[in-house]
């Protein structure tokens, strides 16, 4: 009977396998082509609503031919209707006339910028106890390029 006894003997005259630390990338490329094609597949089908056939009218756009009218506030306090100074007592009224007494006509306020911010408030609040639900504030654009 032979057997050997060789306890700190290599096991046939090979190496063990140790685990690899690189990352095998193959599956996970296979995976992000997958997730791709079926992004790229069901995009189109998320975006896309459902299609009505509108009806026809002669009706004009609302308020498309309407301009809005600006109010003015000045760095002393002073108001301003388009180019026109008005008080604040016949702001209202004056407002009335422009719009042709409709509360939906487009007011934007435009208030300088060392104003208080509450004589603009003040101003905004005038205007929308007078019956006006489209008061909107205007700011300017900041430069862009060199």
């Amino acid at each position: 009977m032979g057997m050997s006894a060789g306890g700190g003997a290599r096991r046939g005259g090979r190496r063990r396998n140790r685990a690899s630390s690189e990352i095998n990338v193959t599956p996970l490329v296979d995976v992000m082509l997958v997730l791709l094609i079926i992004f790229m597949v069901t995009a189109p089908m998320m975006t896309s609503g459902v299609n009505v056939d509108l009806p026809k009218t002669d009706a004009s756009p609302v308020n498309a031919d309407t301009k809005p009218i600006t109010v003015s506030l000045r760095g002393d306090g002073s108001i301003y209707l388009g180019d026109d100074a008005v008080s604040g007592d016949q702001l209202v009224a004056q407002l009335k006339v422009l719009a042709q007494d409709d509360p939906n006509h487009r007011i934007f306020v435009r208030g300088d910028a060392h104003i208080d911010y509450g004589r603009v408030m003040q101003v905004m609040g005038q205007i929308t106890s007078g019956g006006f639900t489209h008061v909107a504030l205007l700011a300017q654009q900041p430069q862009s390029g060199p």
